[in-house]
């Protein structure tokens, strides 16, 4: 199926492919249960209205729009898109001192706006760190598309992850982390997003400490039809976490973190796509 509508997307343009979403998340809405729970928990907290069910159907349809661009994307059909980029001074002053930073997103929005944008036109020096097991046939069925995008991908959770981390920056490149959600073993600490206590993972924040670089957020938000909007935000100049206020600086630093996560999720309530259960009742 995934192949299928790629062949459609390359073949019939994206106006014939976008059809095709219609039926996947009415699919999505009847036979995936638990993100259509986690969906309904998120909007109930977001939104401030009563939670219908065509309203997870609007937040399925907007992630499947965003992986479906990803096709056009990383085939460099820019064309297609309209993709407005918000301070991106922030980050050529950053490339014009030679050194590299960490580029700390979300699944609030579409990570490959920035990712594909950025390597194929702007040729920016882009390295992701990521787990690339979590979606793995997506994931090798895009890659496939554009392999320089692919090889841009630093594995999450191998004994070098944070070795070549601390060379790419080194060299000046920008790399890229999702910090807001927690893979197998990772400590995490209790953050109020959205009103309500969420575990964080600290890995992203003690690097960027551990790494002594600056940290940019970014946020590439669709807007609906072919509209993308890609944010980048200063957050911090150097991370500083003292060994005798290790827990207190880290949840500082963190809920400045969820606190942007909480903004942007209530400016564009239906771009956050984590799908599984972000709020533990026990925290």
């Amino acid at each position: 199926m995934l192949y299928l509508i790629r062949w459609i997307a390359i073949h019939l343009g994206r106006s014939t492919s976008r059809l095709i979403l219609y039926p996947i998340t009415f699919y999505f809405l009847l036979f995936a249960p638990s993100a259509r729970r986690a969906s309904y928990d998120y909007l109930c907290r977001v939104l401030n209205y009563p939670v219908r069910p065509w309203h997870v159907a609007r937040h399925f349809f907007h992630f499947s729009a965003t992986i479906l661009d990803r096709v056009f994307l990383l085939t460099g059909r820019f064309s297609l898109l309209d993709i407005r980029i918000h301070n991106l001074d922030l980050v050529e002053r950053q490339l014009a001192e030679g050194s590299g930073c960490i580029l700390l997103g979300s699944h609030i929005g579409s990570f490959e706006a920035l990712r594909a944008l950025g390597i194929s036109k702007y040729k920016l020096p882009v390295k992701v760190v990521m787990q690339e097991e979590h979606n793995e046939t997506i994931t090798r069925l895009l890659h496939s598309l554009n392999p320089e995008v692919g090889k841009s991908i630093i594995k999450l959770g191998k004994p070098d992850s944070l070795l070549k981390v601390h060379e790419y920056l080194q060299q000046g490149y920008l790399v890229g982390i999702l910090g807001d959600r927690a893979v197998e073993a990772d400590q995490t600490i209790p953050c109020e997003v959205l009103g309500e206590k969420a575990e964080l993972p600290t890995g992203p924040i003690l690097a960027a400490s551990v790494l002594s670089v600056p940290v940019i957020l970014f946020f590439g938000i669709y807007n609906g039809t072919n509209r993308y909007d890609i944010y980048f935000e200063a957050f911090a100049e150097k991370i500083i976490i003292e060994r005798e206020q290790h827990d207190c600086d880290m949840t500082r630093w963190l809920q400045k973190y969820a606190d942007r996560l909480t903004f942007h999720a209530r400016q564009s309530p239906y771009n956050w796509f984590n799908f599984y259960e972000f709020w533990d009742a026990d925290v």
